[in-house]
């Protein structure tokens, strides 16, 4: 076994949460009177946490206080519809499911609200993680590792016996930044030539090459 901890990013890593994020981010736009957004303008908002959507997807020369005010209205409304057409990536599941049979620790690390992040965990992958860390005002959000050394403090384990696992350049930067060995996912939310320009070292097509990589098989 290579390694004894596996930390998986959320969205684009084991949830495809983008058709949620996104009906619910037009809801609150439209409410509000601002354009709506194209799946792929969505597509390209995320990674940075819910906050960071916000402002990107407001347009340009929005105040502070514009933002502030959609993104209170954005969350508890998308915490509501969280889970209408989010699903788990094919074989995504398994994968979890043969790592905690051999006697992997499994995390999920997420800049998605705190809340949301425990409810979707709950929903689609009971009793699964170890722990489950989302975005909260206390803890730095990724590419910044607090929130990967939270979860190392908490499960006991050395950063060389942990890989880190996501889809996008904050997960590359986040694996970078927290001292842990990457695999980076091409079924994400972005391109394997946008991952590669981002410094991606490891790139997979397949949640099954992940056990390959953990379990040596």
């Amino acid at each position: 076994m290579k390694y004894r901890l596996a930390v998986f990013d959320m969205d684009g890593t084991i949830l495809n949460t983008l058709d949620d994020l996104a009906d619910s981010l037009n809801v609150i736009l439209d409410k509000n009177g601002y354009p709506e957004r194209t799946i792929d303008e969505v597509r390209s908002f995320v990674g940075n946490g819910i906050h960071k959507l916000i402002e990107r997807a407001l347009p340009v020369g929005s105040t502070e206080e514009e933002i502030d005010r959609v993104f209170g209205e954005y969350v508890p409304y998308y915490q509501a519809h969280a889970a209408i057409k989010t699903r788990p990536y094919d074989g995504i599941t398994d994968v979890i499911k043969t790592l905690k049979e051999n006697g992997v620790l499994c995390a999920v690390v997420s800049n998605k609200a705190d809340g949301a992040v425990q409810d979707l965990c709950e929903q689609y992958f009971p009793g699964l993680f170890d722990v489950a860390a989302g975005d909260r005002p206390d803890i730095n959000k990724k590419p910044a590792p607090d929130m990967c050394n939270t979860v190392l403090k908490k499960l006991g384990m050395n950063r060389e016996d942990a890989v880190y696992i996501g889809d996008s350049d904050v997960d590359i930067e986040t694996a970078k930044n927290s001292g842990m060995d990457e695999i980076i996912v091409s079924w994400g939310f972005r391109t394997r030539e946008f991952q590669l320009s981002h410094g991606a070292k490891r790139i997979i097509d397949r949640p099954e090459q992940i056990l390959d990589i953990i379990l040596e098989r």
